[in-house]
């Protein structure tokens, strides 16, 4: 009986510890968190702007490729009705 307390004491324990290192861990990652975005905060680079301002379409033949393709995975049932280049 002896060594079942001894081995629920040593459990205790050894949660207790783990419990505060992880506990004192997480603690000194926020602070260290904290600290680097006060003194070096993330520069904010502005968004750049296309030269026109109407999207670029595709031309005919990838408008027919893309066409064909969605008919066949639609079973003849979807259709493209615009495609514009990113």
């Amino acid at each position: 009986m002896e060594n079942i307390g001894l081995g629920i004491q040593l459990m205790v324990v050894g949660m207790a510890t783990v419990f505060l290192i992880l506990s004192i861990l997480i603690s000194g990652g926020k602070l260290l968190i904290k600290f680097v975005n006060r003194v070096a905060p993330e520069e904010v680079v502005p968004a750049k702007k296309t030269a026109s301002a109407a999207p670029a379409t595709v031309d005919a033949g990838t408008m027919q490729v893309l066409q064909e393709v969605v008919r066949q995975l639609t079973g003849g049932k979807g259709h493209v009705a615009s495609a514009k280049k990113i």
